[in-house]
């Protein structure tokens, strides 16, 4: 190890200024334990202390301002038990009053009357009167900016961290003398060749300015630069993978298009494909006849026919004598799978079980041997499809639904069931924007179904507030008169979740009252009933005996049912855009035209009306998905949090950075092109800051 690699590694309390118990604090509170990790602590926005506004200017909505001007008068509130102290701050277009509340004993010793001073800090009102609460002071004669580089960083800190003198001006001292003490130790991470590519600037220079701008130009150079790096090591181990898969695992060739694929496409398919499904075949075909393993993720909004390309991908799997499971996240999902399959392929001979944890420990037993001996052509499941018992003569293609409601550990017991690794194709209803898939799946490739069916009649939303209820409940009756049925959904967030099982049963109650029997039906589904009484209450639904469905979210990714036409969401505001979407898709099955109605109280968040908004605007999954990446960022994305990322994007902002994702993506695969293994000395730097960053022993040879 180099001396500079052990500067950067020094345990944070030996920074001047740190101690044992700050570097307790700062390890707690924003997990720094060593020089680098405050190194790239960056700021996450910046002042500028070269402007001052005249005091007339200023206005309580600023977040930080600056002004000059002559202390007029010191008040000190409390008496001996000193409470507060104010100052009044006077230039030539008016005044503002200064206001403290901590350290009053140094500020009175410390303030004088008729003195100029520099004065920095956040506008408020209180009583009609502007003030600025616990500013900074400088004593200046004249009208200048402050001392330094114009642009002042702005730490992120946390309540504790204030409270112990460590926040962001505290950091911003702590910053200088890691700068002092290391910096020099920094060594650059990419290849000259990428440095003159991109017209990067020096990654040392990048970490100096993002901590201390020179100047606007520099700042905006030095961001790019860090964002570049971030993004340039999170695809490079993302393409290392996918090279290592394709060159470790050889897939099966299925180079035969045969009876079953092409008696169905002639015979039996209900309707005609759009050329969204046919470009995607395409890809799948080429993938399955290249000599390496499909790993390949199809995203297509609800109802834009992945089932379909599933259905044809399983018979090119037939028809090179191969076995196919689909794996799904629930029961109901694999149930409403197996009766599509079925419905497709079983008028060509195609043999198809479902295997879930409610199938009886006797009927599986010839489900197992079936499968064992081949005469099985096809199993549907959940991840009952993992256990060991499952075993298969020949698997050549899995598909899984919904991928992400299962671990890595559990998708990679199905590579498992054969000699090699089956073909992947991983399906998910919910939109991804590129540059996000692109993050957490670039080690797969990407096949995007981007147009729904002909025919399809677009959902109708709207957002309608509780004093619309009765309105709305006569429009339900309209609807279930017309021979449709309803959906209503109420929230289950966990945090919540005594409070929102009593506004679910409080609003099963109105709802049976308002619609009573025996001319009307309601179900309930919620996450508390077993899971019998849940697949008892969904197949009423589903036959059309009861006419209305009151549920939480466990219909979210459900059955199909083409008579649901109406879809209410209660309490609206309180789930996430691509949730609202998935819901919304539960309906717009059938010809017949559908809506969703969004129910809300008076009072929205400004999120919540964006949310809202979005939703009433458009039925665009991609779209929704982008303004849903904007509002959330991407840490939650999918249930994913920013560590779940291949690595931790500090500075990058997934929703707004698309395009330098693009660029870090092209650099990384055309240096791993040139050179898998990185042996070649202008990539030196490369090799050692990946290892650095995934400390564990990386094989370079098992690319090559």
């Amino acid at each position: 190890m180099s001396m500079t690699d052990d500067v950067l590694k020094s345990p944070i309390e030996y920074l001047k200024g740190v101690g044992p118990k700050r570097a307790q604090l700062l390890q707690k509170e924003l997990g720094i334990f060593t020089f680098d990790d405050l190194l790239r602590h960056y700021p996450f926005r910046y002042v500028d202390r070269s402007i001052i506004y005249p005091i007339r200017s200023v206005v309580s909505t600023e977040s930080h301002i600056q002004v000059f001007g002559r202390i007029t008068s010191v008040r000190r509130v409390g008496g001996a038990r000193l409470q507060r102290i104010s100052a009044t701050l006077e230039d030539e277009t008016g005044q503002i009053e200064l206001v403290w509340f901590k350290s009053l004993r140094w500020i009175s010793e410390s303030i004088r009357e008729g003195q100029t001073y520099l004065v920095y800090g956040k506008p408020t009102r209180f009583k009609s009167q502007l003030n600025i609460v616990h500013p900074e002071m400088e004593e200046k004669s004249s009208r200048q900016g402050a001392a330094g580089p114009p642009l002042h960083p702005v730490y992120p800190s946390t309540d504790k961290l204030n409270n112990n003198g460590l926040g962001s001006r505290a950091i911003s001292k702590l910053m200088i003398r890691l700068h002092e003490q290391s910096l020099n130790s920094v060594q650059e991470s990419l290849s000259g060749k990428i440095l003159d590519e991109v017209r990067l600037i020096p990654l040392r220079l990048a970490l100096k300015n993002v901590h201390f701008p020179e100047n606007n130009e520099m700042l905006a150079k030095a961001i790019f630069r860090i964002k570049f790096d971030e993004l340039f090591f999170v695809q490079l181990r993302l393409l290392r993978q996918k090279l290592v898969n394709r060159n470790k695992y050889k897939g099966f060739v299925f180079e035969k298009i045969g009876d079953f694929f092409n008696r169905f496409y002639k015979e039996f398919i209900p309707f005609e494909l759009t050329e969204a499904q046919k470009r995607v075949i395409k890809e799948i075909r080429r993938d399955l006849n290249s000599g390496n393993q499909m790993n390949r993720l199809l995203q297509g909004d609800v109802g834009s026919g992945k089932t379909m390309v599933a259905a044809l991908s399983v018979l090119i799997a037939l028809d090179n004598g191969f076995q196919a499971c689909l794996m799904a996240p629930t029961e109901i999902l694999a149930n409403q799978h197996a009766a599509n399959l079925r419905q497709y392929l079983e008028p060509l001979g195609v043999k198809i079980h479902l295997l879930s944890g409610s199938v009886k420990a006797s009927d599986r037993v010839p489900i197992l041997e079936e499968l064992k001996n081949g005469t099985c052509h096809m199993v549907i499941g959940t991840h009952a499809l993992i256990e060991d018992k499952v075993v298969f003569k020949n698997l050549g293609l899995a598909v899984i639904d919904e991928q992400h409601r299962f671990g890595v550990a559990q998708r990679a017991k199905l590579w498992k069931k054969n000699s090699n690794p089956p073909h992947v194709l991983v399906m998910t209803a919910t939109p991804i924007p590129r540059t996000l898939a692109m993050t957490l799946y670039g080690d797969l490739d990407i096949s995007i179904i981007d147009e729904l069916p002909p025919g399809r009649k677009e959902i109708e939303t709207v957002h309608r507030k509780d004093n619309s209820r009765m309105k709305v409940f006569g429009f339900l009756e309209q609807q279930i008169d017309l021979g449709r049925q309803v959906y209503i959904v109420y929230p289950l967030i966990e945090e919540s979740q005594k409070l929102d099982y009593k506004d679910l049963m409080d609003g099963y109650e109105s709802i049976t009252r308002r619609f009573p029997k025996p001319k009307y039906q309601v179900s309930i589904v919620h996450g508390k009933m077993k899971s019998e009484d849940k697949d008892f209450e969904m197949k009423r639904f589903q036959k059309g005996e009861t006419q209305i469905m009151v549920a939480t979210t466990v219909i979210e990714v459900g059955v199909d049912i083409p008579n649901a036409s109406v879809m209410v969401i209660e309490s609206a505001e309180r789930f996430g855009l691509s949730q609202l979407h998935q819901l919304r898709g539960r309906v717009g099955r059938g010809a017949e035209q559908s809506y969703c109605i969004m129910m809300t109280g008076y009072k929205l968040s400004e999120e919540g009306r964006t949310r809202l908004e979005s939703m009433v605007r458009t039925n665009d999954g991609f779209e929704i998905a982008e303004v849903d990446l904007k509002l959330r960022g991407p840490g939650d994305f999918h249930g994913t949090q920013q560590s779940g990322l291949p690595m931790e994007l500090k500075l990058t902002n997934l929703s707004k950075d698309n395009q330098i994702v693009g660029i870090a993506r092209e650099k990384a695969d055309a240096t791993l092109s040139a050179d898998p293994n990185l042996e070649q000395a202008d990539n030196f730097p490369i090799l050692k800051t990946f290892k650095k960053l995934h400390a564990k022993k990386i094989n370079w040879a098992r690319i090559s």
